[in-house]
């Protein structure tokens, strides 16, 4: 369960509130952290580090207590991000170890192909021993800062998916997952293994986390769920304990570890953590049917929730995603319609299947 002498591919993930210090970066702890990770690169392994900070950073050079809209919180990630990527190349210069800046917004992953040259962006970048430091592109994302991966948590879990990484390493102000909330309740105990996300364990976690951050237990645990279906174990610790990473490593039962329950193809991870862009909604024949590893046929297709084209990710019901081969416009023409009849609709050049096999994914497992 904690054996990771065999771990050969790492993500860690640094939360606002443990890297930034007096409204500005903690380069102390940014030196620390880069001499754990220059002991694993010297032990053979890949590390990618996912890093907060940039809004906090960029608060802190403006004198301001905080940033009060989208607008000023995009201006403070522009700020800090250079002053942040700074830090992480000094401290790395030491050991001579190159890092990379990558900067992500939730459109790239759930495009397909930017999905798949980010992927070999980070392979390239791997195989030439250099350290990749991704962040949410926060100054241009055209989704609210933080919905989109929640102080990249949810960040984190889906690049550990993409590149196939043997741990997550989430480092926080939080020590782990307890049985309750211990800021209530005197009594919380740590849970040091998690094997199943339950209904009781998301009920546990709480809001929002630090002043600055905007992640909190939820989206850990989400990031946990997203992590697991790669194959990739998650260990939830407090960042701020002298060398965490390295006895993490060393298998020390420090924080929380999450174990995977299924292990998806990439494709299948891309669909299942892809947001949807619309909803086809579908009888419980056609359900049976796709849980049994058949096709979505239109004759089971009840109705059609949004506007999309075909090659789209959409929801079946709330149970599966799976990727459209038929717009909805088309689809609202054929609900309920026999395979036979969608040529003589459509012309002889479309297919006779909503979706096939190989493009659905179960959510409920």
């Amino acid at each position: 369960m904690r054996d990771f002498s065999k771990t050969k591919r790492i993500v860690v993930k640094i939360g606002t509130n443990i890297l930034t210090k007096n409204a500005g970066v903690d380069a102390a702890y940014v030196r620390r952290i880069a001499a754990q990770i220059n002991s694993l690169l010297k032990t053979g392994r890949q590390v990618v580090i996912i890093s907060s900070g940039a809004i906090g950073m960029g608060l802190g050079q403006l004198d301001a207590e905080k940033a009060r809209d989208i607008k000023m919180r995009q201006a403070c990630a522009a700020i800090g991000q250079p002053l942040l990527m700074a830090e992480w190349r000094k401290s790395f210069l030491r050991y001579g170890v190159t890092v990379a800046q990558v900067l992500l917004t939730a459109e790239v992953l759930n495009n397909r192909k930017t999905y798949l040259n980010l992927r070999n962006s980070i392979e390239t970048l791997l195989e030439l021993s250099a350290v990749p430091i991704l962040n949410e592109n926060d100054s241009v994302s055209t989704d609210e800062i933080g919905s989109a991966f929640g102080d990249n948590d949810k960040l984190s879990a889906l690049v550990a998916s993409k590149i196939d990484a043997d741990l997550l390493i989430m480092l926080s102000d939080i020590d782990a997952l307890y049985d309750k909330n211990p800021r209530k309740f005197a009594d919380a105990r740590p849970i040091p293994a998690v094997f199943e996300i339950t209904d009781d364990i998301m009920r546990t976690a709480g809001g929002k986390g630090s002043k600055h951050g905007t992640g909190g237990m939820k989206t850990k645990i989400e990031a946990a769920k997203i992590a697991s279906n790669a194959g990739c174990r998650i260990v939830l610790a407090n960042g701020r304990l002298k060398n965490v990473i390295g006895r993490i490593i060393a298998g020390e039962e420090i924080g929380t570890v999450f174990m995977p329950k299924r292990k998806l193809s990439n494709r299948a991870r891309w669909i299942l953590n892809s947001s949807p862009a619309g909803t086809i909604f579908i009888d419980d024949g056609a359900m049976a049917a796709i849980r049994n590893r058949k096709s979505l046929l239109p004759s089971g297709v009840v109705s059609v929730q949004g506007a999309f084209e075909a090659g789209s990710v959409v929801m079946l019901n709330d149970r599966a995603k799976a990727v459209t081969n038929l717009s909805s416009s088309q689809l609202k023409a054929l609900a309920g319609k026999h395979s036979s009849e969608i040529r003589k609709i459509l012309g002889p050049k479309h297919r006779d299947v909503v979706a096939i096999p190989e493009d659905i994914v179960m959510i409920d497992y």
